[in-house]
């Protein structure tokens, strides 16, 4: 059985050899444990000191692609590498290492397919009352869209199988945490959480310019992933308002004829907007089931890319150490 840690690393030369010291040198059912690095365009030799403390392997981003690019690079790595078990974690000493035998544990127990570490926000004394009450507002709206039960959608510190690495596809570029829960929910597999402490970390986050565009990335990607697989709830969503008020002033139409109103030609207006607003509600429910439709083609081709996936990786075989490091 083999897990590759991986740390996805921009610009971290400072805080990552603080961190690749806390990490474990075994883990109980693991035979194999290795560390990748992605070093996702970083100026301060980020990858060069990475390679000289005696990480397995380094794959370079020649320019910063962010950290969702990062973590799929890092997925596919540690895929072709052989990992039956992949750690992702941060490179700010944020998240403990020495949870990653108890984070590993439902993985190789075969319980969960995804076990992501809750860091109980709500405890945490650096976190604003505001940044609390933003994560868990976020958290609760992704157990919403996924129909899972995460505590801490935002956590980066967490275990994925084989399978589960196999079957996420990252499709947004600002972060990979929610998106991957959210696919995870969608396509059935089992997710644990494991409550930690955390770290203090003095620098800020690299992920969050300031606290307005961090919601508004989350809140844009917590809605273009509904929309992504859910789109015809989400266009019947829009489409009712203007189907019900379309309705009502045709009902209000009608009754003032049923009651024998003979002025009813003054309602001839309202009854042209209510046709106008019945029509567009018709229209973006016609795009919903059209877009439900393409949604399914969506599912197959996922299917096809997963099988191709494991395709390939049984072709190519277990790579072991090879190259200690590459260029991407």
């Amino acid at each position: 059985m083999k897990c590759i840690i991986q740390i996805p690393c921009f610009n971290e030369a400072e805080t990552l050899p603080e961190t690749l010291a806390g990490l474990p040198q075994s883990i109980p059912g693991i035979d194999c444990l290795e560390l990748l690095v992605i070093d996702d365009g970083s100026t301060d030799e980020t990858a060069v000191l990475a390679q000289s403390l005696g990480v397995h392997h380094v794959i370079r981003h020649r320019q910063n692609l962010g950290l969702a690019r990062a973590f799929q690079t890092g997925l596919d790595a540690c895929l072709r590498l052989g990992a039956d078990v992949i750690v992702n974690t941060d490179a700010d000493n944020q998240y403990p290492g020495r949870y990653i035998p108890e984070l590993v544990a439902p993985v190789l127990a075969g319980q969960a397919d995804i076990v992501i570490a809750d860091r109980q926000v709500g405890k945490i004394a650096h976190f604003s009352p505001a940044k609390r009450a933003l994560q868990k507002l976020g958290s609760w709206m992704v157990r919403t869209v996924s129909g899972t039960r995460v505590p801490d959608a935002a956590s980066g510190f967490r275990a994925y199988s084989r399978e589960a690495a196999l079957r996420l596809n990252i499709l947004t570029r600002f972060s990979y945490t929610l998106e991957t829960i959210i696919q995870a929910g969608k396509l059935g597999l089992a997710v644990e959480s494991l409550p930690i402490e955390t770290n203090v970390t003095e620098r800020p986050s690299r992920l969050q310019k300031n606290m307005w565009h961090f919601i508004k990335a989350q809140a844009g990607t917590i809605m273009r992933l509904y929309a992504f697989y859910e789109p015809l709830r989400t266009f019947s969503y829009i489409a009712l308002p203007f189907l019900l008020a379309g309705l009502f002033t045709w009902l209000r139409f009608l009754y003032f004829v049923l009651v024998g109103d003979s002025g009813t030609g003054r309602y001839i207006q309202s009854i042209t907007i209510g046709t106008g607003l019945l029509l567009v509600g018709v229209i973006t429910l016609l795009f919903g089931i059209q877009a439900d439709i393409a949604s399914k083609h969506r599912q197959l081709t996922q299917e096809m890319l997963y099988r191709l996936k494991k395709l390939e990786l049984q072709e190519e075989g277990k790579e072991k150490n090879g190259t200690r490091f590459e260029g991407q």
